[in-house]
């Protein structure tokens, strides 16, 4: 059974930065590509930033040079740091990883967490 739990999410004003991580198990986490997502309210779940088994990272055009997504494999751990915040990065994120198989991909999500960028 996959399981993503994710923490770090909370109130920060803006310019300010957080640093999510998500734990993960039942998984072969080395060979697992790692995401994370994020919604907003009245809009659909985006893909914020990626990276694969080979550590390549991909981000979204508005998170580029003030996001990073990083894993450590000996934790089962991926964080997603994120500096000079705004607003608009207000939103639920979510952990999410997925599986290959014959059939199509299958996706796993954790619960999510809430970030708040507010003065």
């Amino acid at each position: 059974q996959v399981q993503l739990v994710e923490s770090g999410g909370g109130l920060v004003q803006p310019g300010g930065s957080l640093r999510l991580s998500c734990a993960a198990s039942g998984l072969i986490f080395s060979i697992s590509p790692m995401a994370w997502y994020r919604q907003a309210p009245g809009n659909q779940r985006e893909l914020v930033a990626s990276i694969t088994t080979y550590h390549s990272t991909n981000y979204i055009d508005s998170g580029k040079g003030r996001f990073t997504i990083s894993r450590d494999n000996a934790k089962n751990t991926v964080y997603l740091e994120m500096n000079s915040l705004k607003p608009e990065d207000t939103a639920v994120y979510y952990c999410n990883t997925y599986v290959l198989r014959p059939t199509g991909r299958s996706d796993y999500w954790g619960q999510g967490t809430q970030v708040t960028v507010s003065s």
